[in-house]
């Protein structure tokens, strides 16, 4: 998907003050909404995050308490962030995937009709591989819980790799252990981890 002249123009006047070869990449994504607060950091430059504002390989986007942000990259890639989240787009090429990396609450969403894409998302609890899904991320139940609504996804954390499929969910005690014994997660604990970043399951 091509992005427009005017979304590029829709960048805040604070990061107008980022350096010039930062300005200069062209844009993967946009901010589809916002509640709350967030802010974005781009080439060493922050400032709040508004609905709209183009979003470029490299940004870090971090949310405030009592808010989320809705993001989408290229064609209908969209992350939805939960309060407290920080999300660096580390490295992404239109259509074809990257290493994002989280911090928090996040639900991933790609239509199963578009191409898939090879998408790592990195976090201190796991490595998640996405080949074209809709899952969420974040804490859960006490512990870091990983659920699948649509497709598929890998987990590798501990030295150990879960696959899981539509309806099955992981969870992961602390950093570095390993992930516990896949397995179905019920309606409320769904309903709960979707909630926490402004959506239903």
């Amino acid at each position: 998907m091509t992005i427009s002249r005017r979304l590029l123009l829709s960048l805040p006047a604070a990061l107008a003050l980022a350096p010039r070869a930062a300005l200069a990449q062209a844009a993967i994504g946009t901010t589809r909404a916002l509640t709350g607060r967030a802010s974005l950091t781009r080439a060493g430059t922050s400032a709040d995050l508004h609905q709209s504002d183009p979003l470029m390989e490299g940004d870090e986007i971090a949310t405030m308490a009592a808010s989320t942000a809705a993001l989408e990259l290229f064609t209908a890639t969209r992350i939805t962030l939960g309060p407290e989240t920080r999300f660096t787009l580390d490295r992404f090429t239109a259509d074809l995937g990257g290493v994002v990396s989280i911090g928090g609450a996040m639900v991933f969403d790609r239509p199963e009709d578009l191409p898939k894409l090879d998408l790592t998302v990195q976090g201190a609890f796991a490595r998640i591989g996405v080949r074209g899904t809709r899952f969420f991320c974040g804490p859960s139940k006490g512990v870091y819980g990983i659920f699948v609504a649509r497709g598929s996804v890998e987990v590798a954390a501990g030295g150990e790799t879960r696959r899981l499929g539509p309806g099955e969910g992981v969870d992961i005690a602390r950093p570095g252990a390993a992930p516990g014994a896949v397995a179905p997660w019920k309606a409320p604990r769904i309903a709960a981890a979707f909630a926490l970043v402004g959506l239903t399951p």
